[in-house]
């Protein structure tokens, strides 16, 4: 301004002193009016100046006027209807105008607060500035100023040692205006260019005058500002930075905590320690169902959300320019998904040894109440049996005792052959259980044992008494043939009711209708011979009858007994009595089953209704998931919309799938274990569901991270329309991933020229094309930069490409945005240009939190240039961004 004033000169000043009665202005306000305004008129006494004066080398002042205006002209100030000739004639309105334009263009043009015109931008910082001041309220640039609380809060606000606001009063303008103009004048080199009495005075004080005014203390404050917005754009990045440190402590404490339960669990399902009663194993399978229906849900849950949060945490890495987070050694996503495998391998392993347990224990209590039953009605038979055997009773005996004698050891031998049956059934049985690693096989081959020595004995005992009896047989010659024939058919027959009895009271275990119907047809085949046995038993008796007749007829001394059997007629009607009390209690235990039976199969089909429509409908949200995700109707809201209706509808499937539970649970309860009436499991279910919840808030995640791509980096809905009409051309799968050689193609679909080293054929185009391509597209990234790009896409190293990082890429390499080196520039301006920066000019510019970051993490300066206490904040910068280490 003073190089234009110069070049201007007397002339200029000369020709806007103009007497009152002619300018319309008062000298005070001229004095108030611009700065740098002549204070030249009081002195000339206000009088006019003389004529000859005003035409005294016209040509001379002209000349000289116009040299000032073609240097205001080459800063770029257009005067528009104005020459030196309007100037040198003392035209006021037209000199006043030019003196505003030089105003504007040098103290006011440059100043813009976000992208606003200069007045506008103006008024905005002094909005701003005097924002937390009471009784303050700028809204123009005439009466919101006339209180002079306007000019005391600017002042304060940057300086508050040289007000005390506290003190001043809104009913006293005057002496806030001319506090603010002396401390101004003082303290911050800014010139007085009004008066306190005209601004009070005036109704509406001079616009242009007080915007003047303004502009020299946004200039004087200038700095200031410029180290508020580089400390603004510091704090900016140091957020994003603890935000995403936040992020990445989360992601390692909820990884931590899930292996932690899933290493937990996986030896709890991989114990395969049977236990040796039923009880004991229902409750181990009662275990395993709260185990999935309580524990397992909510772990499903945060194994989706910690992939969720990672994939977010990637996101937002990538569009803060940040490098991509890498988890702990063991903590990968891949890690996790690897272990979750193994937790889900070992818990379908543990559920079908447990229900194979619980089908090889019911299995041993049957066979071992079996064994039971066998033992107890074979000892009760051999009991006394060897004394019996023992006994030399036939040495003193008659001729008639021996024949007795003879005839009663051939009935006891046809008995003993009759119940060796029963021993063998009694050692298949102990074998059995021990092939079955029964619990009390110890006790059961002890009592197998004892049996079969007895029967050995028995064995022993009854070829010598036989050979005993044979030798004093051959001296007796009469035997009494209808005892030995009633011992004979009385023997067989007493056999037969004992093992129609141990039939009819054995126990019976069957899975499905049609083994408890061949229960049934063999129990109604046993009711049909019971006519035959009743006429046997009528005949029996009727030996019986024959005998008694004989004795009562010839008073033969019988004692009343049978030497040739100790069957009884009493015992025979006493057993068939007992034969057939236990048919109908047979049929009824038969009926039973079958009911049960019949239930067990509603079981089944109720349970195939539902998982025949539960299975093809979770398939079918799979797929329809996946066409969604890679449609491209309507903007992402729509589709996150749509997807989020969807998630709702799942959701409200899931009473179904407990409904499915319980189906399910009511069937093991039951003891069944297969369902010929459906394909589906509860297991292929459960894991089906868990996958769909899965896939749709990854779906829902993966659209949310594109909305916060396309945002932050300003990508169109077209660009992410065309990124994702190539990437839905080479996800020829429909997998949602990309492998290498795909990623490969579709970046070269998108303008990349992916070419290897060595320049051989890619697989996706020939040799001639590929160099045609490399020529018109004047790209040619070897397959070292293609390396570099697939560890930005692909962090894990799993060999695929998502969508989301696909995207990430492609917003990179299409928008801008912070680097290092504009970190660097910021910490620059608040250091004052220094290489280094000290605490306290960090705590001073930052937030308190974002300070002690900064501190705590810059290494100290080591240039030539550096004081005690200096910090590096170059490497600090560099190390936000992954070019260096914090």
């Amino acid at each position: 301004n003073q190089t234009v004033w110069a070049f201007i000169g007397a002339d200029v000043y000369s020709l806007v002193q103009l007497p009152p009665e002619e300018s319309g202005h008062t000298d005070r306000e001229h004095r108030g009016g611009f700065p740098g305004w002549p204070q030249t008129h009081a002195a000339a006494g206000g009088e006019r100046l003389a004529k000859p004066e005003r035409g005294k080398m016209r040509v001379h002042k002209i000349s000289n006027v116009n040299k000032a205006l073609d240097f205001i002209a080459s800063k770029g100030v257009k005067l528009v209807s104005i020459g030196a000739e309007e100037i040198v004639d003392g035209n006021a309105k037209m000199t006043l105008g030019m003196i505003w334009t030089i105003i504007l263009r040098f103290a006011i043009q440059d100043i813009s607060v976000e992208e606003t015109s200069a007045k506008e931008g103006l008024l905005l910082w002094c909005q701003r500035k005097t924002a937390p001041y009471k009784n303050v309220n700028i809204q123009n640039f005439h009466i919101s100023w006339k209180d002079g609380l306007g000019f005391c809060a600017l002042i304060h606000r940057h300086r508050p040692e040289l007000i005390d606001y506290g003190k001043l009063r809104k009913d006293d303008p005057m002496t806030n205006l001319n506090t603010a103009f002396d401390v101004a004048e003082k303290y911050l080199d800014i010139p007085k260019m009004l008066d306190a009495e005209d601004i009070v005075g005036t109704a509406r004080p001079d616009e242009k005058a007080i915007m003047t005014y303004v502009s020299s203390f946004y200039h004087a404050f200038s700095g200031a500002q410029k180290a508020e917005t580089a400390a603004n754009r510091i704090c900016k990045v140091l957020a994003v930075n603890q935000e995403n440190e936040q992020l990445m402590e989360d992601y390692e404490r909820l990884a931590s905590d899930l292996l932690e339960w899933i290493r937990r669990t996986i030896p709890w399902l991989e114990n395969r320690m049977p236990e040796n009663t039923m009880q004991a194993m229902q409750q181990k399978l009662e275990d395993f169902r709260d185990y999935r229906r309580l524990h397992k849900p909510p772990k499903v849950q945060e194994k989706c959300q910690l992939e969720i949060n990672f994939n977010t945490l990637q996101t937002k890495l990538r569009l803060s320019n940040r490098p991509a987070f890498m988890p702990s050694e063991g903590k990968m996503v891949s890690d996790i998904i690897n272990a979750w495998g193994n937790l889900e391998g070992a818990e379908k392993g543990y559920e079908e040894w447990l229900l194979n347990e619980i089908r090889r224990l019911e299995r041993l209590d049957h066979l071992a109440e079996k064994f039971r039953q066998k033992a107890t009605i074979h000892e009760a038979w051999t009991e006394g049996q060897e004394e019996v055997l023992q006994k030399h009773d036939y040495e003193t005996a008659s001729l008639s005792e021996i024949k007795a004698l003879l005839k009663k050891h051939e009935a006891f031998e046809s008995d003993l052959a009759a119940h060796q049956d029963r021993v063998e059934q009694i050692a298949a049985i102990a074998q059995e259980l021990n092939e079955l690693d029964y619990y009390d096989s110890p006790s059961v081959n002890a009592r197998c044992q004892r049996i079969c020595d007895q029967w050995d004995t028995l064995g022993a005992l009854t070829q010598k008494r036989g050979e005993a009896l044979q030798r004093t047989g051959k001296l007796l010659e009469t035997i009494d043939q209808l005892y030995l024939e009633f011992a004979k058919r009385a023997a067989p027959f007493n056999n037969w009711m004992e093992s129609a009895m141990e039939d009819l009271q054995d126990t019976f275990i069957v899975h499905t209708i049609e083994e408890i119907q061949g229960l049934s047809t063999a129990h109604e085949q046993f009711k049909a011979t019971l006519p035959e046995a009743d006429k046997e038993r009528q005949a029996i008796l009727g030996i019986h009858n024959e005998i008694a007749k004989i004795v009562q007829t010839y008073h033969v001394n019988m004692a009343g007994t049978n030497p040739y059997t100790t069957i009884t007629p009493q015992e025979v009607n006493t057993k068939w009595d007992k034969v057939k009390q236990l048919v109908p209690q047979r049929d009824q235990a038969l009926i039973e089953e079958h009911a049960r039976q019949q239930n067990n199969e509603r079981l089944r089909r109720q349970f195939a209704n539902q998982a025949n429509v539960i299975g093809p409908w979770i398939q079918t949200k799979m797929e329809e998931i996946g066409r969604i995700s890679i449609e491209m109707h309507g903007t992402l809201e729509d589709q996150l919309q749509h997807l989020r209706q969807y998630e709702k509808s799942i959701v409200n499937y899931k009473p179904k799938i407990d409904q499915l539970e319980g189906d399910h649970q009511l069937i093991q309860e039951a003891l069944i274990f297969d369902n010929k009436h459906t394909k589906y499991t509860m297991e292929h279910i459960r894991v089906g569901w868990e996958q769909l919840l899965t896939t749709i808030a990854r779906t829902i995640n993966e659209i949310e991270n594109q909305i916060l791509t396309r945002d932050a980096k300003g990508i169109s809905q077209e660009q992410l329309n065309e990124f994702r009409a190539s990437f839905n051309h080479f996800d020829r799968d429909h997998s949602g991933t990309l492998g290498a050689e795909e990623f490969k193609a579709c970046l070269i679909s998108l303008g990349f020229d992916i070419a290897n080293d060595a320049q051989k054929r890619s697989g996706i185009m020939d040799a001639e094309d590929f160099k045609t391509c490399l020529i018109s597209m004047g790209y040619n990234l070897g397959e070292s930069e293609f390396s570099r790009i697939m560890s930005v896409v692909d962090p894990n190293r799993m060999g695929l490409v998502t969508f989301q990082a696909f995207i990430d890429f492609m917003s990179r390499e299409t928008a801008d945005t912070d680097t290092a080196d504009q970190v660097i520039a910021s910490f620059k301006v608040l250091a004052g240009d220094k290489n280094y920066i000290l605490a306290d000019e960090l705590r001073r510019e930052l937030p308190p939190d974002q300070a002690e970051y900064c501190i705590a993490r810059m290494a100290p300066y080591t240039g030539p240039d550096g004081v005690p206490g200096a910090l590096d904040y170059m490497s600090f910068s560099t190390a936000l961004y992954g070019e260096s280490d914090l």
